[in-house]
């Protein structure tokens, strides 16, 4: 799976690394190397979807071992990495969210966010459902306070954009 996204994201133009001077993180959410190294404030995003998938995936597949409940989750966030990097999900990033010079992931910071998922994954399989839960509005938290963004603002941003959120986030 891993191997077919770098292949597709390759087609999709997408570098293989940042231009910069570096490789594997940024803590600015701001910066012309988010989603450009290995690790970035939206990392933290990616944590959120492993959360969520290996909750949902416990609810859908509850007799199917947790192990191919990995691989299913690994799979999903493949291809959403590949969506995300399709020109009009970019298209739609400018325009409808704060992220006005977003060009797209390096496979670099694909990878980066693939494992982020598996992270976050692997923790809602240790912590168990509440833990779990309050490990995820706890990042949701930390990234409105942080970087005036998280997950859920993305899904809501993407959907169906509001204003208000746009103008607010855009007062870093």
């Amino acid at each position: 799976m891993l191997t077919a996204a770098v292949v597709e994201l390759r087609l999709q133009g997408r570098l293989w690394v940042c231009t910069c001077s570096r490789v594997f993180a940024t803590g600015d959410a701001w910066s012309s190397q988010t989603s450009q190294l290995f690790i970035d404030p939206y990392s933290l995003t990616h944590v959120a979807h492993g959360l969520m998938f290996a909750g949902l995936l416990a609810l859908l597949f509850k007799r199917t071992p947790p192990i191919w409940r990995f691989v299913i989750a690994i799979g999903l966030e493949s291809a959403w990495e590949i969506i995300e990097n399709t020109n009009t999900v970019i298209d739609r990033y400018r325009a409808a969210t704060a992220s006005l010079d977003y060009h797209g992931d390096t496979i670099v910071n694909s990878l980066g966010d693939i494992t982020a998922c598996a992270i976050g994954f692997m923790l809602a399989r240790k912590l168990g459902w509440t833990r779990s839960i309050i490990l995820f509005l706890a990042v949701e938290v930390v990234l409105v306070f942080w970087i005036r963004d998280s997950l859920l603002l993305e899904i809501i941003m993407l959907i169906h954009p509001v204003n208000a959120i746009k103008t607010w986030q855009l007062g870093h």
